[in-house]
């Protein structure tokens, strides 16, 4: 029987949206948190995965990103800053809206499955505030 499991990981980031009309094009930061989604089919044990194994899987990309400046790096204000003032920056070739945030996740994730995973989707829900969160799902 299909089954979903899920494990749920915290972190702070800064970011800006350099050519958002808005306040977003301030540099600005948020508590994000991720809801990582796995469905498929339970082993004979009964899990679909592990949860240390989820964890041992997702947390070193949190880790990359917890308490970093996510620079979109056609931003070349904020790039040239870094260049000058190193610090946590992790560049990234896209804006870093909570949409594309949670896309580069899932493909950062689906890329370290374990080879013999009985998984048939992955999903992410990336909260970039209590109230606002963007999805994505790829199926396997």
């Amino acid at each position: 029987m299909r089954t979903t499991i899920s494990k749920t990981f915290r972190w702070e980031m800064g970011h800006r949206l350099p050519t958002h009309p808005g306040l977003c094009r301030n540099i600005h930061g948020h508590s994000y948190e991720a809801l990582v989604v796995l469905a498929g089919e339970p082993a004979a044990d009964g899990m679909v995965m592990d949860y240390f194994d989820v964890k041992t899987m997702v947390q070193p990309i949190i880790d990359e990103l917890d308490h970093c400046f996510l620079l979109d790096t056609s931003d070349t204000v904020l790039g040239d800053f870094f260049a000058a003032h190193p610090m946590k920056v992790v560049s990234v070739g896209f804006p870093t809206t909570a949409e594309n945030i949670a896309r580069m996740l899932l493909e950062r994730i689906v890329e370290r499955l374990p080879h013999d995973h009985r998984l048939d989707a992955v999903r992410v829900r990336v909260y970039e505030t209590e109230k606002t969160w963007a999805e994505v799902e790829a199926g396997l």
